[in-house]
């Protein structure tokens, strides 16, 4: 299952570098922007990535969900944190979020997997 991680991660990276290889100066910014507004400040890095996970899975985006929860799991977030984003995501998103969730439990437990084989 960890494969999975690295498909994602490698994919995300090629792909991202061949965007931001060309001379788009919007995309070029919004990429940065995305970037700067996880970063600390007036509300710490790990509650802005927890406000990405839930919004990402209202929205209904599998890649950011994986992005997210893979950002959180290196955050140290828990099982049990994570849950309760996933209940969050589901009380505001209703039920369309359902067969987010149960990727987004598959790709958490694929993190769990690669961090025990590493």
């Amino acid at each position: 299952m960890s494969d999975k991680i690295d498909q994602f991660n490698a994919y995300r990276q090629e792909m991202n570098e061949k965007i931001l290889s060309q001379n788009n100066k919007v995309l070029k910014r919004f990429f940065n922007l995305d970037t700067n507004a996880y970063a600390d400040a007036a509300l710490p890095k790990k509650t802005k990535e927890l406000l990405g996970l839930v919004a990402s899975m209202v929205l209904r985006c599998d890649d950011c969900i994986a992005y997210h929860l893979g950002t959180c799991y290196e955050e140290g977030f828990t099982k049990d944190e994570v849950f309760e984003v996933f209940a969050i995501a589901n009380l505001v998103g209703g039920s369309i979020c359902i067969p987010h969730t149960r990727r987004a439990v598959e790709y958490w437990e694929a993190l769990e997997e690669k961090s025990a084989n590493s």
